[in-house]
């Protein structure tokens, strides 16, 4: 599709060398969910979900997330207003299109408990008041890999409620050097608007109605027992997750310009959906198997169905 591929153009204009992760961003933007990055200080996290922001002309607030960030700074407070004998709403940080929550696993569970209302319900409550947040409403996330200096592990409910996790990753020496010579990484004015908001709720519509065979619902469904059943893994993939893997797919192929789902969509996004929501057990550790691991194996032990051609 046209806006598709401008919208890529435009945030390769500031971020290079990583066209998978901006695809799968896109991709879970365009399925209604919310985005976790995972990945070390530095490498663009920032710079990418601002392109993302200005190539679709949605509203940006970013929040960096230190111990100290109360519920309040997120949903909002009610302040007594003199000039009206009243308590007047001053809205938080969430009451944007696209929130940047920085470093999240450095907040208070307190906090982190509130965005994960903010994620579910969409909506913010504010002394008994519930208010409904803008649409579109995305969340991307960041995190520091578990083990960095007052890091604390979020808990698996909140994990689930991102559709996607992706780890961005140092870039290739060659796209460094072009970093080094101001080439990516940059300005952002350099990125121009492609779509408006009301063209993004249209096309998550056009998502929506992607088409899907019965074998590939029963293919993901599959996966998801496969994932429960392994003799390594201590947590499944959630009903939740069976869920982002349908919507992901059906994103996946409205992205290459088709209307009804491949089961190599499935694939393309399995990892993405699945790596955070599978906990291993001990006997994992003790073999030193990883998550991936598991995943590859669940790839090649679940017979893919015969789907359309694409």
């Amino acid at each position: 599709m046209k806006e598709i591929n401008e919208i890529k153009k435009e945030i390769q204009k500031v971020i290079v060398g990583k066209n998978d992760i901006i695809d799968k961003i896109l991709a879970a933007i365009l399925a209604g969910g919310h985005v976790l990055l995972e990945d070390v200080p530095g490498v663009g996290k920032t710079t990418l979900a601002l392109g993302f922001s200005k190539a679709m002309s949605l509203d940006y607030r970013r929040m960096q997330f230190t111990p100290d960030i109360l519920p309040s700074d997120l949903t909002g407070y009610s302040l007594y207003n003199k000039k009206i004998n009243d308590f007047e709403y001053k809205s938080g940080v969430a009451m944007t299109n696209l929130l940047l929550a920085d470093e999240i696993n450095r907040t208070s569970p307190k906090t982190q408990a509130a965005l994960l209302e903010i994620m579910e319900e969409n909506s913010v409550t504010v002394d008994g008041v519930t208010r409904k947040l803008p649409e579109p409403f995305i969340v991307i996330a960041t995190q520091n890999p578990v083990g960095y200096v007052g890091t604390q592990k979020l808990p698996e409910s909140q994990l689930d409620r991102f559709m996607i996790k992706l780890s961005m990753g140092y870039p290739d020496i060659e796209n460094e050097i072009e970093v080094y010579m101001g080439k990516s990484y940059a300005s952002l004015g350099k990125v121009d608007a492609v779509i408006r908001d009301v063209d993004l709720i249209k096309m998550r519509k056009e998502v929506d109605d992607v088409s899907m065979e019965q074998s590939i619902y029963r293919y993901i469904a599959d996966i998801v027992s496969a994932s429960r059943k392994n003799d390594y893994v201590q947590l499944g993939i959630s009903p939740r997750g069976g869920i982002a893997m349908v919507k992901m797919a059906k994103a996946i192929a409205y992205m290459n310009d088709r209307n009804y789902v491949i089961p190599e969509d499935v694939v393309e996004c399995m990892e993405c959906v699945a790596s955070h929501r599978i906990v291993l057990n001990s006997r994992a550790k003790a073999n030193g198997i990883l998550v991936d691991d598991v995943i590859n194996n669940i790839k090649m032990s679940v017979n893919m169905p015969k789907g359309k051609e694409a």
